[in-house]
């Protein structure tokens, strides 16, 4: 048997085949399919997409063959592979000087017609071969060779997606990693930054009480700047912290529950009492869908609704509705309302509300970016309307889920 010839990218095989992990790309039922495709194609008994690691050793990635015999095809798509004229078609092997020899033509599993197509990636490096066999003499019509050309190229394809898809997985696992870290930092950041704002806090109110009305104008003002500076900054934590526990909350599960139980507690937790009216279906409505997630959505919009409300009694009207694939909420207030220059920046971080609430306190956007988020990560969607010194009106809905 001759000597083979080097193809002109063979030093650089070892970091393609690192970089597209095959080794590790397993037996995947596209391969087998491409596989069966090109025997079809070409009325041949065996066919083959195999690659080939830095260490020689050749790994079946398209059909189950005995070993025996599969060391016998794997010879040929060897020679293939490194063939410096690209694809490679011998009707004979027993005429072929280069294989008369060899042992896979003179025993098992007796193979007389070859014919491969490296698979070639964009940066001209032979990742492996597609090859058909056959125990008899044969030809390849033009069709069929164009053929399994094409099948080549979406073998190559695969192999992009797969690395694509890896690339993407680890992309993922650091993202993932990265936001835990993030998540930890906050909540060390966040106990670190409410200790010494508790401490100004009742250092204020002690200076108030031990000294009364000796206090003057003038350092009255000042330790009430102390007091809304230290609530701004408690306020900003709080948001952030609670953007960051939402991703916990979706973790949870659906389960079923009573809506008007469930609006019930809402409105006990936040104690509005007599300070607001809140209204609410009072029927047996159950749904189906992850109660801490819900909680949170609507705790976030209330709160929004009572504390840039300018009205002396502030009104909330929530409704629900739902149809084959949705749970629909509107959320409506009777309070400022907003701009269109301002509704569009809403459920922008730092950009909504733009103005005071009803405690002279601005703030965050904390709350509705989380909102946003929670929604969106239950294949929802949510819309503000808002007519300027009237009301705003939100409304979203949550894809239906079963529980488990």
């Amino acid at each position: 048997m001759q000597k083979r010839s080097v193809p002109l990218h063979k030093k650089e095989r070892p970091a393609a085949h690192r970089e597209y992990q095959m080794m590790d790309s397993g037996t995947g039922k596209e391969f087998r399919e491409l596989a069966q495709l090109a025997s079809e194609i070409c009325h041949v008994p065996v066919s083959l997409v195999v690659i080939i690691d830095e260490e020689k050793k050749w790994f079946k990635t398209a059909a189950d063959l005995p070993e025996r015999e599969f060391a016998g095809y794997i010879t040929l798509c060897s020679h293939a592979a490194d063939h410096p004229s690209g694809s490679l078609v011998i009707p004979d092997l027993h005429k072929d000087k280069r294989f008369s020899d060899d042992p896979v033509i003179m025993g098992e599993p007796h193979i007389v017609f070859f014919a491969a197509v490296p698979l070639t990636n964009a940066n001209g490096n032979s990742l492996g071969t597609l090859c058909v066999f056959d125990n008899k003499p044969k030809t390849l019509t033009e069709n069929q060779m164009s053929s399994l050309t094409i099948l080549a190229r979406q073998a190559v394809r695969i192999l992009e997606l797969q690395k694509s898809n890896s690339h993407l997985e680890t992309l993922k696992e650091n993202l993932s990693l990265r936001y835990e870290e993030l998540q930890q930092f906050t909540n060390t950041v966040s106990h670190d930054i409410k200790s010494p704002l508790s401490s100004i806090v009742l250092t204020s109110e002690m200076l108030r009480e031990n000294f009364g009305e000796k206090i003057d104008e003038e350092n009255d003002q000042l330790l009430n700047v102390l007091n809304r500076s230290s609530s701004k900054i408690r306020s900003l934590v709080d948001g952030m912290q609670a953007y960051y526990r939402a991703e916990l909350a979706l973790n949870e599960e659906a389960e079923t529950f009573q809506l008007t139980v469930f609006l019930d507690s809402v409105v006990e937790m936040l104690k509005v009492g007599h300070a607001a009216d809140i209204v609410y279906p009072h029927d047996e409505t159950t749904v189906i869908m992850n109660k801490a997630v819900l909680e949170q959505i609507i705790v976030n919009l209330l709160l929004y609704a009572l504390r840039y409300n300018d009205k002396d009694k502030p009104v909330i009207h929530i409704q629900f509705s739902e149809d084959d694939e949705n749970y629909n909420f509107i959320i409506k207030d009777n309070g400022k309302g907003k701009s269109p220059e301002e509704q569009e920046k809403i459920f922008e971080l730092f950009m909504s509300p733009g103005y005071h609430d009803r405690h002279g306190m601005k703030g965050f956007g904390t709350g509705l970016l989380t909102v946003k988020k929670l929604v969106e990560k239950m294949s929802g969607k949510i819309t503000a309307k808002s007519t300027p010194d009237m009301e705003t009106v939100f409304s979203f809905f949550i894809k239906k889920r079963s529980s488990h």
